[in-house]
Formats: structure tokens, C-alpha cells, sequence
């Protein structure tokens, strides 16, 4: 599946007892039985390779070097170690060598990972992920802590209760956010378009987020915002768009949808598929592929359930992410929907979530996911039918020039070759201007001009033109 960013809020309770509780001090047994184990074998291994030729080198030559060095670690620093947090330690580093997206969660962090899918946890009300080093805001949600105190999306965290945030762990920016409801956290963040850090306090609440929020608009056109994907946002969205129709059925039915995932940085990828069929009858709606570009699966849209076809513009920025990509991908290669707005982020990598045995987990990234037409968007991005740029005034997407492409470490677009020949199409963008409206987004360009561009397909289609 693909994760969101984590949702940086309850918290980590200090030990009441200084001793090693009894299931951890189990675990750590568990760990260095293993590690005893490994280190046999190891050293049979090693022995084994060292009899043979150069051409059988086998990594087990390396393993039997960490083996050492922990031992090494364990018998001789200066201080007694946590032997638990040695090897969590070892398989992190291990993790993060591959990729800005594969991680390691210890039993705490994958619980925290459980909570936030599930919609519900303590904290301030944001979610963050790491942009070029920098724990960055990817969103905020709404009657949050964040949002009073005016916390943006692409703000980033100089600091957090004091410690310096530049290149801090994800996971321990999350525990130190995450809290009592009551209690409460400093933060110092800095925002593209201003030169002195933003210093504020937070007081942490129970936070549950909705996925999912839309208002039916004049002229029977309905509006839907998702925030998020995550194990409730398709059940979310079929309930605002079930009550939607039911209000307008007196009055001509749905004439349009606008649907905006601005700031959505993606989430659950089942979630994504099946939203995605909401709006579609056939065809593939994503493909992902692993190692040396093999399929592994490919998810289709199933007629029965589909909504009318409505016409449907998609509004999308520069932190529109991984599932929510995937979305306007299917939607856009089908001809369902008019994408607008600006360039996606490009995460275009999938993660499985794998549980340990001591309930620990690996966040892995084991393949590409591709939209319908074969497409890649993997460090490229999703660029849209009709480009809007956001007011200066209003922006609250990323600072120029970020995006997966800028991440380090980050996984390159194998279909790169293959634009470049032409054997992929590309589309042409067109950039519309300002101009005066009505709309109800009196204070939201791009979604001004978005639900200009809707009224005018809407109007196209009402006329017997051909769609754009």
C-alpha cells in the first residue's frame, strides 16, 4: 500500500518503571538469540566463501562485518547499550540507505502508523513529511490546534520544543508533537515568503479527521474536498455524494462535480482504487510494477456502482501525492475528468507496510505504480489540462521547485527515455488568466477558476460540443 505522511500527533508516556519491562527485556532476549544464530552462520558462511574463488562473492561477507562491529559495540563502549535499540538502530539506517519513502517502525512508531489510517489520534492537527531535508507541513486539518494558529501547508519546522527540527527523524518529530490533550508544544517554523522564523505554541487535542467534506454550489454543482486517503474515505465520499443527489433531486439533479485534492498527500492505496471507481466504469485504473519493470498487479474499475457521468474537473498543486496521483491519473487518462491547477509532487513509488514478529514493522517501497495510458509520474508529476497558479497572495503549496524529483535518494522515472522518444504522449497544457466571477470561492483563485473551467465543460457538453 501507499502511506500518507505521518499525522504528527498520543504520545509516547515516559517509563513509570526504570526497569525494562518484562515483554521487552523477552524481545531483546528474542533478538540476540537470532543475532547468535546469525553470527554461526556467518562465520560459516565467511568460511565457505573465503575457500572459494573470487567470482563467488557473497554478501554474507558483509553481514559477518556488522556481526563483529556489534559485538564489538556491545563488549567494549564505554557505557552499557540498550541492545534493543542497537539492532532497531541497525535496521533503520539499513532502511533509510534506499529511499526517502522506506523506513523502519518500531513497535511505538507502527502503532502511531495504525492510528493515523484508522482517522483518529492527539496532537496539534498536522501531517508532515520530509521535503529536502526539512520536516515539512503537507496539511492541515480543519478546527485543529494548527489551523487556529494559522500553520500552513509547506511551512517547515526549524524547531520543536526546543530541539533543532532540520534532518530530525520523522518519527521522533511525531512523538515529540503527539501529547496529552492539554499539554503543549513550541515550535519555531519558517514559510517561503517570509525571512524570520514563526514561533508559536500549540495545545495539543484529540484530533479526528474527516476525509472527506463538500458543499453543493449554485447552479446544482457540487463540491468535494479530500483531504486524505485513508480506511474511511471512499465510505466518506459515496455519503456526500449519495446526500448531494438526494438534495438536488427535485431541483434537476448533480449538474457537475468539482473535486479538489490540493494538499492531499495520498495515503491507503486500496482507498485510492476504489475512489478512483466511484467515477469509472471499465478499464485499468492503476498498474504497479516491481523489479526489472514486471507487472505485478493491475486494478480495474468495476461498472456496477459507477456514478452518472457528471462533468468533473480535478484541482491538483504541487502537494497532491502518491494516492491522490493516482486518482487524477485514472481519471484524466479515461477522458473522465479535466485536470487543473499546477504540477503534482511525482511520488510515484508504492510502499507495503510489513509487521515483524516483536510488532515492529518495514515500510518498504516495492514497486512503480503507473496510471492507465502506462505512464509513469514517478519524480515527473502529473502536469494538468489547464495550469492555474495560486495567487501569491493565498499560496499555501510548496516553495518553487520542490517536489519528489528534489528529494535525495529519491527513485528516478524509468519511462524517462521513453517520453523523450515521443512513444508516450504528453499533454499540452493551457494556461487560462484572471477574471471576474461570482463563484463562491471569493478567496481561492485557482478554485475560482476551477469552478469557472467545470461550468464552461458543463455548458460545452449541455451545447453538444466536444469535450477539450
Amino acid at each position: 500500500m501507499t502511506t500518507a505522511p505521518h499525522s504528527s500527533d498520543s504520545p509516547e508516556k515516559p517509563a513509570q518503571n526504570p526497569r525494562v519491562p518484562s515483554s521487552r527485556r523477552a524481545r531483546t532476549r528474542r533478538l540476540w538469540a537470532c543475532l547468535g544464530a546469525l553470527a554461526i552462520a556467518l562465520v560459516t558462511a565467511s568460511a565457505a566463501v573465503a575457500l572459494g574463488t573470487p567470482s563467488d562473492a557473497s554478501p554474507y561477507q558483509n553481514l559477518s562485518t556488522f556481526a563483529r562491529a556489534l559485538a564489538h559495540i556491545e563488549l567494549s563502549y564505554v557505557s552499557p547499550v540498550d541492545q534493543e535499540k542497537l539492532i532497531y538502530g541497525a535496521i533503520r539506517g539499513m532502511v533509510r540507505t534506499l529511499d526517502p519513502h522506506s523506513d523502519y517502525l518500531d513497535p511505538d512508531e507502527f502503532r502511531v502508523l495504525a492510528s493515523d489510517t484508522r482517522g483518529r489520534f492527539g496532537g496539534i492537527g498536522v501531517e508532515i513529511d520530509v521535503r529536502d531535508g526539512w520536516l515539512t507541513v503537507t496539511a492541515v486539518f480543519p478546527n485543529s490546534p494548527a489551523q487556529r494558529t494559522g500553520l500552513r501547508v509547506g511551512d517547515r519546522f526549524v524547531s520543536i520544543d526546543g530541539f533543532r527540527a532540520r534532518d530530525m527523524p520523522i518519527e521522533e518529530a511525531v512523538r515529540r508533537m503527539r501529547g496529552e490533550p492539554g499539554t503543549e508544544v513550541r515550535v519555531a517554523l519558517r514559510r517561503s515568503d517570509e525571512q524570520a522564523a514563526i514561533e508559536a505554541t500549540l495545545k495539543r487535542e484529540i484530533i479526528s479527521v474527516d476525509a472527506v467534506e463538500a458543499r453543493v454550489l449554485e447552479d446544482r454543482y457540487v463540491y468535494v474536498r479530500l483531504r486524505v486517503f485513508q480506511e474511511t474515505t471512499t465510505s466518506e465520499l459515496a455519503d456526500v455524494l449519495d446526500q448531494a443527489v438526494e438534495s438536488l433531486r427535485t431541483r434537476g439533479g448533480v449538474r457537475g462535480v468539482l473535486l479538489d485534492m490540493r494538499d492531499n498527500p495520498g495515503g491507503l492505496l486500496d482507498q485510492a482504487i476504489s475512489v478512483a471507481d466511484e467515477f469509472l466504469e471499465e478499464g485499468v485504473i492503476v498498474s504497479t510494477r516491481g523489479r526489472d519493470g514486471r507487472e505485478l498487479s493491475a486494478a480495474g474499475a468495476r461498472r456496477s456502482g459507477t456514478r452518472p457521468p457528471w462533468p468533473m474537473v480535478v484541482l491538483v498543486n504541487g502537494y497532491t501525492a502518491s494516492a491522490a496521483e493516482i486518482v487524477a491519473g485514472a481519471l484524466r487518462d479515461h477522458r473522465r475528468a479535466l485536470i487543473v491547477g499546477t504540477r503534482t509532487f511525482g511520488k510515484g513509488s508504492v510502499q507495503n507496510v510489513i509487521e515483524l514478529p516483536d510488532a515492529s514493522a518495514l515500510k518498504l517501497t516495492v514497486a512503480r505504480y503507473y496510471t492507465p495510458s502506462g505512464r509513469s509520474i514517478q519524480a515527473e508529476g502529473i502536469e494538468p489540462d489547464v495550469t492555474i497558479e495560486q495567487l501569491a497572495t493565498n499560496a499555501s503549496g510548496p516553495s518553487a521547485g520542490l517536489s519528489e524529483a528534489t528529494l535525495e535518494g529519491h527513485l528516478e522515472n524509468e519511462s524517462a527515455v521513453q517520453d523523450a522518444s515521443g512513444s508516450v504522449p504528453r499533454n499540452t497544457p493551457r494556461r487560462t488568466g484572471a477574471g471576474k466571477s461570482a463563484s463562491p470561492f471569493a478567496d481561492d483563485f485557482q478554485a475560482r477558476l476551477a469552478y469557472q473551467t467545470l461550468r464552461a465543460v458543463t455548458i460545452d457538453r449541455e451545447h453538444g460540443r466536444p469535450a477539450p
